[in-house]
């Protein structure tokens, strides 16, 4: 049987959004019929707010915060630890005050199980803010240039660009590609959807792993596109 393992945001729902209904509804059915597996960067409580109850225990794993924190319905497999060091706290707080983006909403330093979150923005933002902060952030390259910046200055950490706001860290490693540790990459067949593919997004280690290994990868823009690429292969 085909493995199929998705990524959330952007993936199957809009960025820190809910699944859309009719979506949510087929999706049920495929995940009633096929292996389905979520990698996100959110913590279980977010990714049950997006997908549901339903879908994220139909999915036989979902690796949670990049996969530093696996469950199994409500059962945690593992969770990591990853302090963040005093050193890497005041450069980010420092780069929040440099920042020029006008709206600042709070909970900029996100610490969840083996990951932290960084967002300009801040957790508390509403959806116009993230609107907001998504345009500046393409004109002005903001998050690619921090985490470029961040990774010369700190080479045993990773920084990725995560979902619309944020940048994820964690230690080298301890990123999406771990999960490959529980498939057999010579046997399993997997087809893995993501939409932050490109280098520095936080997709890119595990679909280049994965391609390396002559798995199908599908990278997409939305969610509707991962429905269309479903509805093909159904």
């Amino acid at each position: 049987m085909k493995k199929f393992i998705f990524d959330v945001d952007g993936t199957l729902t809009p960025s820190r959004q809910m699944m859309n209904q009719k979506f949510e509804n087929w999706f049920e059915h495929f995940a009633t019929h096929n292996a389905v597996y979520l990698v996100t960067g959110s913590d279980r409580q977010k990714t049950l707010e997006q997908v549901g109850s339903t879908v994220y225990n139909l999915a036989i794993r979902v690796y949670n915060c990049s996969g530093n924190d696996v469950w199994e319905q409500d059962r945690n497999i593992y969770s990591g630890i990853f302090n963040l060091p005093d050193d890497l706290r005041s450069d980010l707080e420092q780069i929040l005050a440099d920042s020029k983006f006008y709206r600042k909403t709070g909970k900029h330093i996100e610490e969840r199980p083996g990951l932290v979150n960084f967002s300009i923005v801040g957790r508390n933002c509403n959806l116009e803010d993230r609107y907001m902060y998504r345009g500046w952030d393409e004109d002005k390259k903001e998050r690619v240039t921090i985490a470029e910046s961040l990774s010369e200055k700190y080479p045993g950490i990773r920084f990725e660009v995560a979902g619309e706001t944020g940048i994820d860290i964690t230690p080298l490693g301890a990123d999406k590609s771990q999960i490959v540790r529980d498939f057999d990459l010579k046997n399993d067949r997997i087809h893995f959807f993501g939409d932050k593919m490109e280098p520095g997004g936080n997709d890119y280690q595990l679909s280049l792993v994965l391609a390396r290994s002559g798995q199908d990868i599908t990278q997409v823009k939305t969610w509707e596109d991962t429905w269309k690429a479903l509805k093909q292969l159904a």
